[in-house]
Parts: structure tokens; C-alpha cells; sequence
């Protein structure tokens, strides 16, 4: 059974930082590429930012330039560096992942980690 277990969210002040990190778990043997979504309320799951297996990063327009994904693929570990943070920035952070298992490529999402911008 394969895990996604994100870490790392928290309460922060407009202007703070935050470190998210996603580490896969499980039998694995490739991970393609892993990413962070967010779901204010009431609101759509939205993408954030994707990190493919070559390294090709994608971002969402609103966090362009505060924002930055990385992963370690020696501990099959993602993160997103969140700098900026603005209220608007609230919401549960998701991460995903495609992965080649026992089973296939699956595509597997973690349980969510609250982030929370305000003063």
C-alpha cells in the first residue's frame, strides 16, 4: 500500500514562510511527477506547482515568484517552499503523485495539511 504523508502546515502571518514537505511511502518503484493542489473553502481543488522526474516545474499563476517545488528522489520526498504568504494562500495543501507500484502506475494523494495565513 502506497502512502503520501504531507507535514509542515501551520498558522503564519501575512509576509511569513512556510516549508511543506510529502513523503512517499510504501513499495515504489518510480515516481513520475509529484505536485501540491490546495481547496479553500468552498472553493475548487486547485493545482499549485509540479515537479516532474526530469525536473520540469510548473507553477500556478498566483504563486509565481513565491513558491517553489523541489524534491528529494533518493527519500521519495516532495516540498514547497511558500514564501510571501498572503491570506489568500489559505486552504488545506494536497500533495499527488504518480507512481509505478506493484499494481501499475497509480496516482495517489495525500490527507492534506492546513495552512493558515493571517495576523
Amino acid at each position: 500500500q502506497v502512502q503520501l504523508v504531507e507535514s509542515g502546515g501551520g498558522l503564519v502571518q501575512p509576509g511569513g514562510s512556510l516549508r511543506l514537505s510529502c513523503a512517499a511511502s510504501g513499495i515504489i518503484f518510480s515516481i513520475y511527477t509529484m505536485g501540491w493542489h490546495r481547496q479553500a473553502p468552498g472553493k475548487q481543488r486547485e493545482l499549485v506547482a509540479t515537479i516532474t522526474s526530469g525536473g520540469r516545474l510548473n507553477y500556478a499563476d498566483s504563486v509565481k515568484g513565491r513558491f517553489t517545488i523541489s524534491r528529494d528522489s533518493a527519500k521519495n520526498t516532495v516540498y514547497l517552499q511558500m514564501n510571501s504568504l498572503k491570506p489568500e494562500d489559505t486552504a488545506v495543501y494536497y500533495c499527488n503523485a504518480d507512481l509505478r507500484t506493484v499494481t501499475g502506475v497509480v496516482n495517489s494523494w495525500g490527507q492534506g495539511t492546513q495552512v493558515t495565513v493571517s495576523s
